[in-house]
């Protein structure tokens, strides 16, 4: 009989609902259309496992304003299927959690309960590796391009949102991204030509509407808001039109930039193919995990599109910058609280640690916000 390939079994999954809270609600243009309510936390998945050998790996998904108790029950109901398994399998164990769960659907919240496990089995082969992500993927750069978003949202006056974003590149980052979509387009042009002002013409500027134009409104920005020199104009209309994301992208030099939303590999491959992008930005969490991000980002290499995943910049940086493209990468300091360690921004860049793995590990104050645990052996 040949040996078996097979080097370990997991033999342990935790996972925890942590609640993340904001220091400020949170408001985009999602809110002044009344379609959501100001976000005040963040719902947060983690996934712990632990095998026979003693390696560990952590994962995270999230979930804001809704959805977060959803995850943690359909996680906790498909963990059993980790136990035993080989935990280099990553595909395998992928296909497994996926059908298990099959009559709620292979997108959206079965697939991001999916995520937190998918992410900590990279996590932890990498580790085992003595790798960063990035290098066990390969890695085209120590560093990738970074904006930052959390200065710019729409509860913030303009004399706020100036400063912020000052002090962001001050303080090294790269580029910033300002929410647009008041009922009144002048307010935008007036917030995005201020900040322009404050910071200059070389410092890398992008917006984001958030989905709440109609095709028509999304024509008159993006013909007004090309003087201006943006780097993208970001989910100017519903994330599922594709078709009028790719008019847009055909008519206007400014490039467009949609993905954040969409939470399948099928989804981004349909947005992709009709050429609704000129930045996709698919987000690990959203579509089930590095193991399915790394096939949508495939995709948009073979189109030579340019890449900048959307949020989780813990997980993000690693895929960014394993893409052959030069990407960008969106820094939020939201989830600062919870990992003991802190990614380096300088030159407008977003470091790589040398540490394995994801190079993080859980504080004690994620740990205080822990709301719900299952331990599965």
């Amino acid at each position: 009989m040949p040996q078996s390939a097979t080097l370990d079994r997991i033999s342990r999954v935790k996972i925890s609902s942590v609640t993340l809270p904001l220091a400020t609600p949170i408001s985009d243009a999602k809110v002044l259309t009344g379609r959501q309510r100001p976000m005040t936390e963040v719902a947060m998945l983690f996934a712990e496992i632990s095998t026979e050998s003693g390696c560990e790996g952590i994962g995270f998904g999230y979930s804001k304003r809704a959805g977060g108790p959803g995850q943690f029950a359909h996680a906790r109901e498909i963990a059993p299927v980790l136990i035993g398994e080989d935990p280099s399998d990553i595909g395998k164990i992928w296909d497994k959690l996926v059908w298990a769960g099959a009559s709620v659907g292979r997108s959206g919240l079965s697939v991001q309960a999916i995520a937190a496990f998918d992410v900590a089995l990279w996590d932890l082969k990498s580790k085992r590796a003595g790798l960063p992500l990035a290098k066990l993927l390969g890695a085209h750069r120590d560093s990738v391009r970074c904006y930052n978003t959390s200065g710019g949202f729409l509860h913030s006056p303009v004399e706020e949102v100036v400063e912020r974003a000052a002090e962001s590149v001050a303080g090294g980052i790269g580029g910033i991204k300002l929410k647009v979509g008041h009922p009144d387009g002048r307010t935008d042009l007036a917030r995005v030509s201020a900040v322009r002002e404050k910071i200059g013409d070389q410092v890398a500027l992008m917006v984001d509407a958030n989905q709440q134009w109609d095709r028509p409104a999304a024509r008159r920005m993006c013909r007004a808001l090309e003087p201006i020199d943006l780097v993208w104009i970001e989910e100017p209309l519903d994330a599922y039109d594709a078709e009028g994301h790719a008019g847009l992208a055909a008519a206007f030099d400014t490039s467009i930039a949609t993905g954040e939303m969409l939470t399948s590999v099928a989804e981004h491959a349909e947005l992709i193919r009709l050429g609704g992008a000129d930045i996709v930005q698919p987000d690990a969490p959203r579509i089930g995990g590095i193991t399915r991000f790394l096939k949508v980002m495939a995709l948009a290499e073979q189109r030579n599109l340019q890449l900048a995943p959307h949020f989780a910049m813990e997980i993000h940086v690693h895929l960014a910058a394993a893409y052959p493209h030069e990407p960008w990468v969106e820094h939020f300091e939201w989830l600062d609280p919870l990992f003991n360690e802190h990614l380096e921004i300088a030159d407008g860049r977003m470091h790589l640690s040398p540490r394995p793995g994801l190079g993080i590990t859980l504080s004690d104050q994620a740990r205080a916000w822990t709301v719900a645990e299952h331990d599965q052996t």
